[in-house]
Order: structure tokens, then C-alpha cells, then sequence
């Protein structure tokens, strides 16, 4: 599996929203982007999917089929009556296909997948009776029952509860170390440097790529952060309005 961005711009319909990308991902490896709201984190992992365009440069993109996605905000109407279960069912829907029926390995997968994410319990809870933390993990799990070899999360800890992101902050890594390769966004600047190997600092253009050390500095962030204050005591990152 790779993933390479070589001078690409991106948006939508012939409108650039982000350029000057340049990205390379290996198996196994984690990359966060960063960047205010706007920023073009989304457009990016958009474009991993079919969803944003490619304006220009060259874009190396693995195939959608080995490709997973969790995104910003669920796509499941918590009202809909379907089950934990379910949902992460839906995971095995594209090798499974809508007119065979469910097969032993798949309810294994489905148990497995589940258990990974620690809500093994739930899993004939109906949907929407979840915590938004806990409805997070499910369509992690959901991500992950088909086995991707690259993972694309899109604002995974928003409004998550500190059980479930420590609880998606421990597959990602045990993903990883398996050799599944992540994209994910965030404004968390402390967990970017704590999960990801290489940070992507974004905002309508690429600033930086790196490692934490190399990135998350504050000559690096200020400009990114439209040249708000940094505080940087105790090892924190914390961005300040002036």
C-alpha cells in the first residue's frame, strides 16, 4: 500500500480549495492532518475517496476497495431502528454483496471487529441509544470489519468522551502496528503528536510535512494558525487568540 501526492491541488468543480500538496504514505504508518476549520483537511481525505477533485499534480491513490472511512459526523440517523450489530454488518456489505446472505465469517468478523472497539455488550443495542462516543467506535468498527489497508478518519474524537478516544486512540495504534496506514484530521494538537509518525499542516495550501518534533513547533504552527500566539509551557500546545 501507498499513498503519493506530488504537487497536487484539490476542490470542487474547477474551484481549487487546497494546492501544493506533497504526501507520502507507507503501510503501517499515521498521518494527522492539521489545520484551523476550513483548512482543507476534509477536501483532502475527500479526494482519497473519489469525493473532492484533482486539479492538478500527480495523485497516487490505492484502490476504493482497500480503502476505509469513519467520518466527521455520523451518517446513521440515530433514530433509525438498527442495531450495533447492524451497522457494523454494513462494513461486509461491499465483499459480500446485497443479494447473499450473511455467512459464518462474517458474523465473525462482525464479533471480532466489535470486540476490538470494546462494545461487544452493545452489540444488539439499538443505534441511536448509544453515547456519541460509543456510536463513534461502532462505525470505526464498521470501518474496520473489512479489513482496510488504508483507514481515512475525519474529526474521529469530536464530541468523544475520553473512554471512547482513549479506546479508538489504542486500535488505530494496534492497526497500525499491523500494517494498516491512517489519514486522519484533527484540531487536537496533542493528540496529533502522540498518535500520528508524520503531521501535515494545512490551511488552503501545505505549509509543512513532517514528524511532530519537525512540525508542531510554534514557527511552524504560527503561520498556519494565522499568526495567533502559541503557548508552549510544559510541553502543551495550546493556540491563543491575541
Amino acid at each position: 500500500m501507498e499513498l503519493r501526492y506530488t504537487g497536487v491541488s484539490l476542490g470542487y468543480q474547477g474551484k481549487k480549495a487546497l494546492i501544493d500538496v506533497e504526501i507520502r504514505l507507507k503501510a503501517g504508518q499515521r498521518l494527522a492532518l492539521v489545520g484551523p476549520n476550513g483548512a482543507g483537511k476534509s477536501t483532502l481525505i475527500k479526494s482519497m475517496l473519489g469525493q473532492s477533485e484533482i486539479l492538478g499534480g500527480t495523485a497516487i491513490i490505492p484502490p476504493r476497495d482497500v480503502i476505509g472511512y469513519v467520518p466527521q459526523s455520523g451518517d446513521l440517523d440515530p433514530d433509525f431502528p438498527v442495531s450495533v450489530q447492524q451497522v457494523v454488518m454494513m462494513g461486509r456489505y461491499r465483499s459480500l454483496g446485497w443479494w447473499r446472505p450473511v455467512r459464518k465469517a462474517d458474523r465473525q468478523a462482525v464479533a471480532e471487529a466489535l470486540d476490538q472497539v470494546g462494545l461487544t455488550d452493545k452489540a444488539r443495542n439499538r443505534f441511536g441509544t448509544l453515547s456519541g462516543g460509543q456510536r463513534q467506535r461502532v462505525l470505526l468498527a464498521r470501518a474496520i470489519v473489512a479489513q482496510p489497508q488504508l483507514l481515512l478518519l475525519d474529526e474521529p474524537f469530536n464530541g468523544v468522551d475520553a473512554v471512547s478516544q482513549d479506546a479508538i486512540v489504542t486500535v488505530l495504534r494496534d492497526l497500525s502496528a499491523a500494517g494498516t496506514a491512517l489519514v486522519l484530521s484533527t484540531h487536537d494538537l496533542a493528540v496529533a503528536r502522540d498518535l500520528a509518525d508524520l503531521i501535515c499542516l494545512l490551511n488552503g495550501r501545505q505549509f509543512a510535512v513532517g514528524t511532530p518534533g519537525e512540525t508542531l513547533t510554534a514557527s511552524s504552527l504560527r503561520p498556519v494558525y494565522a499568526h495567533r500566539a502559541l503557548d508552549l509551557a510544559d510541553g502543551r500546545l495550546v493556540l491563543v487568540d491575541p
